[in-house]
């Protein structure tokens, strides 16, 4: 493997931070030594896929806020994030605002009572659509490393979907539990 390697572990982009708190991918990319920064794309409602429909357990056809974001590691394009929230938390917060949100949206999901609870995340490759290839600058025979994170709260209310597609060079995620 060559070039820089980081590491992912999920948990800081699952716990609300506060407002005055920095960036969690910053930090992450700072600990492994790198630079992270991250560009928002579009926020938009939207009709969700079928796949984040059921995650979200949102009736066919009910409208979902969507926060797309490319995240960048030393100013290189590394990853496509798009999270999904359903409309009846979204609407009319600045979750469905073209901007970034001080502490997060995890932070500002539980102002709003919706504290997650619970993480189920599903890590596949496949190969990348023409967009996703010109956008993370991959060659014609790269794949791309996806995770789909579904956050609910602990009474199992879905309250966000994010569906990442990463470049693979150099990428690890590491997953611990603790058992009990």
């Amino acid at each position: 493997m060559s070039g820089p390697e980081w590491l992912s572990v999920s948990m800081p982009y699952v716990v609300p931070r506060s407002p005055q708190a920095g960036d969690a991918w910053a930090e992450d990319a700072a600990q492994q030594g790198g630079v992270g920064t991250q560009r928002l794309l579009d926020v938009a409602e939207v009709v969700p896929t079928v796949e984040v429909a059921e995650a979200l357990q949102m009736e066919p056809g009910a409208p979902v806020v969507v926060r797309r974001r490319l995240m960048l590691l030393n100013d290189q394009p590394v990853e496509l994030t798009d999270s999904y929230y359903p409309g009846y938390i979204a609407s009319g917060t600045a979750l469905a605002e073209p901007r970034k949100i001080r502490g997060g949206a995890i932070g500002l999901l539980a102002e709003l009572g919706y504290r997650p609870g619970q993480v189920r995340e599903d890590v596949y490759t496949r190969e990348p659509d023409a967009i996703e290839r010109e956008v993370l600058n991959l060659t014609g025979q790269e794949w791309v490393l996806g995770l789909t994170r579904l956050l609910s709260t602990r009474e199992g209310v879905p309250i966000e979907v994010s569906v990442m597609t990463m470049v693979p060079q150099g990428r690890r995620l590491r997953y611990e539990l603790t058992v009990d």
